[in-house]
């Protein structure tokens, strides 16, 4: 059994985000974002994520820009063209199409707890809610899900 957890950076400063992932003895945190480079990431920029995670938590740092959504998608969403649903729907149809979930136990069973990263606070309105959920139903026994 794989814990997954998921959680977003923003609002959250570096002692929550840090302290949340040790608390839970999160093994390895996979970046979904699709721009991890950003200026706006802040200590989340993909190299300083990476350094700050081993040194505070002896976590993994994974980045799997195929579990995130199209640019065009994201931007569609943001910029209200397409309603929530349609991103629901159009966002695990891209998923479905590049097959990313199939092999994520074989990819992570070597960590009891890891993390899905992004951005948004709250899960509510996030790929990362939308991929979590979509593998605790493809892998029911074997992925338990807790958004932090």
């Amino acid at each position: 059994m794989i814990i997954l957890y998921t959680i977003g950076f923003t609002q959250k400063s570096a002692a929550e985000f840090f302290g949340a992932l040790k608390a839970r003895s999160v093994g390895a945190l996979i970046d979904t974002r699709i721009n991890n480079t950003s200026q706006l990431a802040g200590f989340t920029k993909a190299d300083d994520l990476k350094y700050f995670l081993k040194e505070i938590g002896n976590i993994s740092y994974i980045y799997r820009p195929d579990f995130a959504p199209t640019k065009e998608l994201l931007k569609d969403w943001r910029d209200k063209k397409i309603s929530w649903e349609q991103y629901e729907k159009q966002y695990l149809a891209i998923q479905e199409n590049r097959g990313t979930y199939k092999d994520f136990l074989r990819d992570f069973e070597n960590y009891e707890s890891v993390c899905i990263l992004c951005s948004e606070a709250t899960p509510e309105h996030c790929h990362r809610r939308l991929l979590a959920e979509k593998l605790e139903k493809e892998f029911p026994n074997d992925i338990k899900v807790i958004h932090i």
